[in-house]
């Protein structure tokens, strides 16, 4: 990031800085890296690590060290003592370093600034953490279109958006909607089972189709039902315009390779048994396009990151699901090219919207999906 986020660290001058003039000192030190609620990925060992990025706002006059140590955020007790992590040359104004440090959280970030034994100048960043990052996407029911929106009872769970992170209350940054999501309970599981903090990026639209979703310029027969984000071609074909999967691949990216733990897709009603049938999708297709997506997502950012897919087809209590979706979505499963998510076609009665006749989720619905949800994950990473 270029543009630093911005905790100003006071000076103190003072005799024990020797000959140093106090004009020769950077007023100010900016730290850009780590925001405050941050979720770092763990990693197989059980360790994350901690980018800490920033810049002086002068050059140095001589060679500092800079150091961080972690304490426990709410009762602050020291989890890893003072540690160098670089030397800041003469002369230099950034610096980017990394601290490696055990999967927990909240943690309280301390970086200080030493010239020998004196310290220049010091900040905290009170709440960060090591453990479980997911991304969240697809369509209504993977964003804030429940009927109740949920909170947090772990308070151990970040949302990610827009260059910041904050806790992980409904509704989630980054998806459509303004009501409630499958999110916190998921998380507030995921704390319990795994005692480390979650974090989420979240990327749901609503009435979105799988073909929505696909890289720009690849075509296909039939429209979805909207067309907000498909083009019709001179040819009688359409194709996707390419938006919702250039967002999804830039959120990835942005905490880097590996950043996070996997993908949970929760989409299909919009393809399955579509009022106008000229707007349903072939099963078949969904197969092929939902696969190209996955795809080239791992293309576009560089590894082989995880997707779960759920079973999502419901609508009505006269439209319980689609078998040609759903088969398709089976069908990912066992080719390998994704994880099984869970049958959220099965949640239904009153644990869907106005009195069990909706396509979304009530309160108690949302917290069924975030059990889910979570069990299909934990039982994959206690597997791996």
């Amino acid at each position: 990031m270029r543009a630093f986020l911005i905790f100003p660290i006071v000076l103190m001058a003072g005799n024990s800085l020797g000959a140093i003039p106090e004009t020769q000192l950077p007023a100010v030190l900016h730290v850009a890296l780590p925001l405050e609620y941050q979720v770092y990925q763990r990693n197989a060992s059980g360790t994350g690590s901690v980018v800490v990025a920033g810049a002086l706002s002068t050059p140095s006059p001589r060679a500092w060290s800079l150091e961080a140590r972690l304490l426990n955020s709410r009762a602050g007790d020291l989890v890893m003592d003072w540690h160098r992590l670089a030397t800041i040359p003469a002369g230099a104004t950034e610096f980017r370093a990394a601290l490696q440090a055990r999967a927990g959280g909240w943690y309280r970030l301390e970086v200080r600034l030493q010239n020998e034994r004196t310290t220049l100048a010091e900040i905290a960043v009170a709440h960060l953490g090591i453990g479980e990052v997911f991304v969240v996407a697809g369509q209504s029911n993977s964003a804030n279109h429940g009927e109740e929106k949920q909170t947090l009872g772990s308070g151990l769970a970040a949302a990610f958006h827009g260059g910041r992170w904050r806790l992980a209350e409904d509704p989630q940054p980054g998806a459509s909607g303004n009501g409630g999501s499958f999110i916190p309970p998921f998380c507030d599981a995921m704390v319990e089972r795994f005692h480390v903090p979650i974090g989420i990026i979240a990327a749901g639209v609503g009435a979105t189709s799988v073909r929505e979703w696909l890289p720009s310029g690849v075509r296909f027969p039939n429209p979805p039902t909207l067309t907000n984000h498909v083009r019709r071609l001179a040819t009688g074909e359409w194709e996707s315009k390419g938006a919702l999967f250039e967002n999804l691949v830039a959120r990835m990216k942005q905490v880097g390779p590996h950043g996070f733990r996997a993908v949970l897709w929760h989409q299909g009603e919009s393809d399955a048994n579509q009022a106008d049938t000229t707007r349903t999708l072939r099963g078949d297709l969904y197969q092929k396009y939902l696969e190209q997506i996955i795809r080239e997502s791992r293309r576009s950012v560089g590894w082989e990151l995880p997707w779960f897919v759920a079973q999502a087809s419901y609508h009505s209590p006269e439209d319980v699901g689609s078998t040609d979706i759903r088969t398709a979505q089976q069908a990912l499963w066992q080719a390998g090219i994704a994880l099984e998510g869970p049958d959220t076609d099965a949640l239904v009665g009153a644990l869907r919207d106005s009195g069990g006749r909706g396509v979304h989720f009530s309160g108690n619905g949302l917290r069924q999906h975030g059990a889910v949800w979570a069990q299909k994950v934990s039982a994959w990473m206690e597997r791996r």
